[in-house]
């Protein structure tokens, strides 16, 4: 296999790979396209001709043809599965998906990306947030990796593209007084129960949800996360393994265990008016006849509730406040992240770095103090040698 280089302009080049013989007195030939210096390209032509990596020949394959294809070979979650969907058939495709997947450049999935930033909203009211677009970002890379992957491409013009900006939002949470006055506040009514189980336990909402009286053990104080429920337009309710894919048991502060006993006698006495029995796999929280709550459902409802409440916080917030409970009371981190479910130590530690600050300044004092405290004790001993 032969190659060599052709300059189209300053910077850009073609990168011809000979294919072998002709073919019906054609040469066979791929032309790639190539930004760089000179030197980049040849070395980019070298590892071709080394690796004998070349373009299978995909016709007039479009982007969209491709990405079409894909999403729907996706293996995931139903919701992640619908949230893929979405975004590149209402999203990438209409923008992009007339292009050949051979000759998709960077500069054009830049000026995507600014249009999006400037006018990309479907009802025409405006522009996306960086974080939409950028989530578009993540997904046109992880296709067209695949599709190197799949040498349907040998380069992905992601390489050259800059994704937006995307500030790190400031979390919400409540400190340990709001936290008591909210759960004061949702005494009677339907939000008692998930508050309680978020803000002392960490539970995310699915997990609340899907929780069964078969997995709380209220005579040893714990709770074990074995599903989480989701919510999508075409398959409904469906349970599935936690966000971290494995269980996790927590232990159960007496406060929870008392009101969890509370909440368990009035579903039995609920149960009996309706002519029926509360069993092991009836759900924690459920409507008065056992259906399981929808997600979504809750969602509006909270939105709702907490409209003209200060802080006004979302209900996945209460599950940061209890983290930064957990860190601000000295709980070991390793501690804080298996209650959690997260899959690392570092992903607690990141989420939750504002308040290690902190936890710094007071880990310096004690340090500060106990170590003052030995070097006195030691003067001590030394002037009564003396």
């Amino acid at each position: 296999m032969k190659g060599h280089l052709r300059e189209r302009s300053p910077g850009k080049w073609a990168i011809v790979i000979d294919l072998g013989p002709r073919e019906g007195g054609r040469r066979r030939q791929r032309w790639i396209s190539f930004r760089g210096s000179k030197r980049a390209a040849q070395n980019e032509l070298h590892r071709l001709i080394a690796t004998r990596e070349t373009l299978p020949d995909t016709g007039k394959q479009t982007l969209g043809q491709y990405l079409d294809k894909w999403v729907d070979e996706q293996r995931i979650g139903a919701k992640a599965l619908e949230r893929y969907k979405q975004i590149v058939r209402r999203n990438i495709i209409p923008a992009l998906g007339h292009i050949p997947l051979r000759k998709l450049t960077a500069d054009q999935i830049n000026a995507h990306y600014t249009k999006a930033l400037a006018n990309g909203r479907l009802d025409g009211k405006g522009g996306l947030s960086p974080a939409s677009v950028k989530y578009q970002h993540i997904l046109l890379n992880k296709a067209l990796t695949d599709a190197v992957r799949r040498t349907l491409l040998v380069r992905n013009p992601m390489d050259s593209v800059n994704p937006p900006h995307v500030e790190k939002p400031t979390m919400r949470t409540l400190d340990l007084g709001q936290a008591a006055q909210l759960i004061e506040d949702a005494r009677g009514t339907r939000f008692f129960v998930p508050v309680l189980l978020a803000l002392t336990c960490g539970l995310r909402r699915g997990e609340i949800m899907a929780l069964r009286w078969a997995n709380v053990d209220l005579a040893n104080a714990t709770l074990t996360v074995l599903e989480s429920m989701e919510q999508t337009r075409q398959e409904g309710i469906r349970l599935k393994r936690p966000k971290s894919g494995r269980g996790r048991v927590i232990d159960l502060p007496s406060m929870a265990i008392a009101e969890l006993r509370k909440h368990r006698a009035q579903q039995e006495s609920d149960f009996e008016k309706l002519g029926a029995r509360l069993r092991r796999e009836s759900f924690v929280y459920a409507y008065e006849d056992g259906t399981p709550i929808k997600r979504d459902a809750f969602s509006n409802a909270w939105d709702h509730w907490v409209a003209n409440r200060e802080p006004r916080v979302r209900f996945h917030d209460l599950r940061h406040a209890h983290a930064t409970h957990l860190l601000t009371q000295g709980v070991h981190p390793k501690v804080a992240q298996e209650r959690l479910g997260h899959s690392s130590v570092a992903m607690t530690m990141d989420i939750y770095s504002h308040v290690l600050p902190g936890m710094g300044a007071e880990a310096a004092k004690k340090v500060g103090d106990a170590l003052t405290a030995a070097m006195t004790k030691t003067q001590d001993g030394g002037a009564a040698d003396r």
